[in-house]
């Protein structure tokens, strides 16, 4: 069966390839590439926690001093066209899986507004077993099977 995926735009390569390039950054620890992205004045949203991050420097030296550093980071799947983006991805911070989503604006190709979304895994629920199967995470230790080796 043929892929009947649309076209995507040059503008919209472009910006693939900087969300590929930053969550690269992201993942080998440099701070500055990974920050390439945002524009200066930038906002960055933690709905969970209620707190926005306003300006990339700000966002910068947050992240620069997170006190568990990640250990593991995987994008899953990168989603998005025109300016608005969406990445899934897990990140491993001591020993312990966060799975994140990241809602990226985009414009002129660089980020305005980034909200960031993160969840503990959990043990599923007894009652529901019929109805579902299991997708290769193993929740009491926290890391996805296809993952474990990587980051331990």
């Amino acid at each position: 069966m043929e892929n009947k995926q649309p076209k995507q735009s040059t503008r919209e390569e472009q910006i693939r390839a900087a969300l590929n390039n930053h969550w690269h950054a992201s993942a080998v620890g440099d701070a500055d590439a990974e920050h390439d992205i945002y524009y200066d004045d930038a906002i960055c949203d933690y709905p969970q926690s209620s707190e926005r991050i306003v300006g990339r420097a700000s966002l910068q030296a947050l992240r620069n001093h997170h006190p568990g550093k990640p250990s593991g980071f995987k994008v899953k799947r990168i989603l998005g066209n025109g300016d608005l983006w969406i990445t899934e991805y897990t990140i491993v911070y001591q020993g312990r899986v966060s799975y994140t989503v990241s809602v990226m604006e985009f414009r002129n190709g660089k980020v305005t507004h980034e909200t960031q979304y993160f969840g503990d895994p959990f043990e599923a629920p007894a009652w529901r077993k019929q109805w579902v199967r299991q997708i290769g995470v193993t929740p009491r230790r926290g890391i996805p099977t296809v993952l474990r080796g990587c980051y331990q």
